[in-house]
C-alpha cells in the first residue's frame, strides 16, 4: 500500500471521527432539545431516537477505528495474518448492528402519522443496503482467509524447500 494513499486514507479517517465526535457532541444535545417541542402523541419516540443516532454514530466509529488498525497492519506488511480477523469480524458486527439501527429506526416510525410511509420504506431500503454492505465485507473477509492459508502453505513450502537445499 502506498504512503501516499495510506496518509490520504487515515486524513479521511481522521476527519470523519473528527466529525463523528462533534455529533455526539453538539448535534445530539441539540436534537434532544428539539424533541422536547414534540406533540404528547410523539413524545415516546424521544428516548429511542437519540438512542438509535448515539449507537449509530458509534457503529461508525468502531468501522473507522478498525479500518485504521488494518491500514495499519497492511503498511506494515502484516495484515495476512490471522490477526486481521478480529478486526474484519469487529467491521462486520459493526455493519450488521448498523442494519438493525436502521430497521429499528424505521419500526418506531411506523405506527401513526409521525412521518410519510415513504419516509419508512426508505429506511428499510437504507437498511437492506448496509446488510448488503456487511455481506460485501463477509466476502472480503473469506478472500483474507483464502490469502492467509496461501500464505501459511507458500511459508510451510518454504521451510522444506530449506532443508531439502
Amino acid at each position: 500500500m502506498g504512503r501516499l494513499t495510506v496518509v490520504a486514507l487515515r486524513i479521511v479517517m481522521v476527519t470523519l471521527l473528527a466529525g463523528s465526535l462533534g455529533i455526539q457532541a453538539v448535534m445530539v444535545p441539540l436534537m434532544a432539545s428539539d424533541l422536547e417541542g414534540l406533540d404528547a402523541e410523539y413524545s415516546y419516540l424521544r428516548v429511542p431516537l437519540l438512542l438509535v443516532v448515539v449507537l449509530g454514530v458509534m457503529t461508525a466509529q468502531v468501522v473507522l477505528v478498525c479500518v485504521w488498525r488494518l491500514v495499519t497492519m497492511a503498511r506494515r506488511g502484516t495484515v495476512f495474518s490471522h490477526a486481521a480477523f478480529r478486526y474484519v469480524h469487529t467491521v462486520i458486527g459493526a455493519f450488521v448492528a448498523a442494519a438493525l439501527l436502521v430497521f429499528a429506526l424505521g419500526a418506531l416510525l411506523a405506527p401513526g402519522e409521525a412521518v410519510a410511509p415513504g419516509i419508512v420504506a426508505l429506511l428499510g431500503g437504507a437498511g437492506l443496503a448496509i446488510l448488503g454492505i456487511a455481506l460485501v465485507v463477509l466476502v472480503l473477509r473469506m478472500l483474507l482467509a483464502q490469502a492467509v492459508a496461501r500464505d501459511v502453505e507458500a511459508t510451510r513450502m518454504r521451510a522444506e524447500l530449506a532443508e531439502v537445499i
